[in-house]
């Protein structure tokens, strides 16, 4: 038999052992990220956009998971979520973190007709919605200083779709699992190929969250094959 798509009720709702721990990441804008929780809840659900297993664990698998993202992210940082599905990592810090300007890219659909709903009924100002693929973008849209994905694809593809989006010295945070560090050490020629510096594996949420979240970071060089390019400080 198949899985019931039908919202659960109450599903979104912000358990309480993780009260303090929301009000500590969202601060004031926590109503916004409980009606979010909500929306991935119920629209989400139907839509097939959210897991029916998943969303009486959206607190702690996702939404807190995805904000403590943001103190990788400097005040004004212009931050481009690829493959924001149903908006997570993209929406989230766009809540948490007013200050940011983000643009989450999808690719399909029904899941960026979501993602406008969403920036609508929330008033995200400075967050915008760009149907296309990373690969495709690249001097089409303005430069993020940040790149995020979330449960996207390998660090290897991840790195050929995003680095070219990013200027040198931007940063795609790849949020990943226990097995990062493994990742980083198969793709890590991969990564030299497509222009990225020396990964690192960090820790966010440390005793907010558990487990913290777990990100790559990979700096971009100047060009291909992990080369920078020669200035004044190189001669």
């Amino acid at each position: 038999m198949a899985e019931s798509t039908d919202p659960i009720p109450g599903a979104g709702a912000l358990p309480p052992a993780l009260a303090e721990t929301a009000r500590q990441v969202f601060g004031a804008r926590l109503p916004l990220a409980e009606r979010y929780a909500e929306l991935l809840a119920t629209e989400g659900t139907v839509r097939g956009l959210v897991g029916p297993r998943e969303a009486p664990r959206l607190w702690d698998r996702h939404l807190l998971n995805c904000a403590v993202l943001a103190e990788l992210l400097p005040v004004g940082s212009v931050v481009a979520d690829v493959g924001s599905g149903a908006g997570l990592p993209g929406i989230v810090l766009g809540v948490a973190r007013p200050d940011l300007s983000i643009v989450l890219i999808e690719s399909l659909a029904r899941r960026t007709a979501f993602l406008d709903e969403v920036v609508d009924e929330l008033q995200l100002s400075r967050v915008t919605v760009v149907r296309g693929r990373a690969e495709e973008l690249a001097g089409r849209i303005a430069q993020p200083d940040v790149v995020t994905a979330r449960a996207v694809a390998s660090l290897d593809r991840l790195v050929r779709w995003c680095l070219p989006l990013l200027p040198t010295g931007g940063r795609l945070l790849a949020v990943k699992g226990a097995s990062a560090g493994d990742e980083v050490a198969e793709h890590a020629a991969q990564i030299r190929r497509a222009g990225g510096d020396e990964p690192r594996v960090l820790q966010c949420g440390v005793g907010l969250v558990e487990p913290a979240t777990t990100v790559v970071e990979v700096v971009r060089l100047s060009g291909a094959n992990g080369k920078r390019k020669r200035g004044r400080a190189d001669t």
